[in-house]
């Protein structure tokens, strides 16, 4: 290993991206910070702070003796990230902003922009592993399995992990706090970001409304019963329980109710009370697909997952010209429009998309 290369850590404040930057200097790499600003705040709230992060990455960098520098991709996220986002929401699907971040962004200019400045290599925090076979790079499940975070990064391609570094492929969460508070880094404490980091800590509802076209409509049951009125369908994803806003509809039982279906041409929300209906087990064509290394093989059984942190389904696949379709093997719950389906062999990801329909 050349450890007189010379290396860029994306940096967020967090401890993951702190302590990848700890790992790369112990091991003698020359290290250097990237700051990267996505979201240009007007709130009074603060509840989404880059200034708050950005003065954590630099303290730590400050500790460890190493340079933070600085990008501001807000315009582009804007238009490539959070625009999108917003048509697919009017749309009624339910898209996945954090893997069009990780596509267009993080894995883009952001990319592009650290090695333009003539460094080696480009490191994050992701808990995941690249594995040089000298044909081909693959991208594997980090030994702590439950912070893999492979089904974000399916977009990946040989061109851009030659130049990638994921320096807590060997390590745990655990390890990584530890590390942290062994080198008296006070952001172990810091709570981990959750959610979409442009909403944070606000009501999703409430920010959201700011930018989306609102269409109030009826909440039916399936059998086209009025139950309520919602606010606008992207409020809701498909098996969400809590939330719903309805409860106690007389001639009906004390159960939970669940979002069944979304009804977009009659902007209708569909909910029902029995949750098996929610199960699906069939045909899901994907669009937007990228395979890591080589198209899969059609007589292999893939393993998907549906969301991140979901079971691993069997699925088999049809490929046609650029057109993918899985056949699942097994039920899945909430198989939802717009959210990306990620196929593994073994501890391998090969790739995926984005779901375009149940057919």
């Amino acid at each position: 290993m050349n450890y007189s290369k010379n290396i860029i850590v994306g940096m967020s404040g967090g401890v993951d991206s702190s302590i990848s930057a700890v790992l790369l200097k112990e091991l003698g790499y020359k290290v250097t910070g990237l700051f990267m600003k996505n979201w240009e705040e007007d709130d009074i709230d603060n509840n989404c702070s880059s200034k708050r992060d950005y003065e954590d990455a630099k303290r730590i960098a400050d500790k460890l003796g190493i340079n933070l520098l600085t990008i501001n991709f807000s315009d582009k996220y804007w238009d490539l990230v959070f625009k999108r986002f917003i048509d697919e929401l009017n749309q009624g699907i339910t898209p996945n902003p954090d893997i069009y971040c990780n596509k267009e962004i993080k894995f883009n200019y952001f990319y592009k922009y650290a090695l333009s400045l003539g460094f080696d290599k480009v490191a994050t925090g992701h808990y995941a592993k690249l594995i040089d076979l000298g044909s081909k790079i693959t991208l594997s499940v980090p030994k702590d399995k439950q912070k893999d975070q492979t089904y974000f990064l399916y977009m990946l391609n040989q061109n851009i992990m030659k130049n990638l570094m994921f320096p807590l492929h060997e390590i745990t969460k655990v390890d990584v706090k530890k590390i942290a508070k062994k080198f008296d880094l006070t952001i172990y404490e810091k709570k981990e970001s959750m959610g979409i980091c442009f909403i944070g800590k606000r009501n999703f509802s409430n920010f959201i409304k700011k930018y989306i076209n609102l269409k109030p409509g009826d909440i039916k049951s399936e059998n086209n019963k009025i139950l309520g009125k919602h606010e606008g369908l992207f409020n809701y994803t498909i098996g969400q329980r809590k939330g719903i806003g309805v409860g106690g509809i007389k001639n009906h039982e004390d159960k939970p109710w669940f979002v069944l279906d979304k009804d977009i041409k009659n902007n209708s929300l569909i909910i029902s009370q029995q949750e098996n209906k929610l199960f699906y087990k069939g045909k899901v064509r994907l669009r937007d697909i990228n395979w890591i290394n080589n198209t899969p093989d059609l007589n292999i059984t893939y393993k998907a997952r549906f969301r991140h942190g979901g079971k691993l389904v069997p699925v088999k696949v049809l490929m046609n010209n650029d057109e993918c379709i899985l056949i699942m093997e097994d039920e899945e719950r909430a198989v939802t429009l717009g959210q990306s389906v990620v196929l593994y062999f073994n501890d391998d990801c090969v790739g995926g998309g984005i779901i375009k329909e149940l057919c």
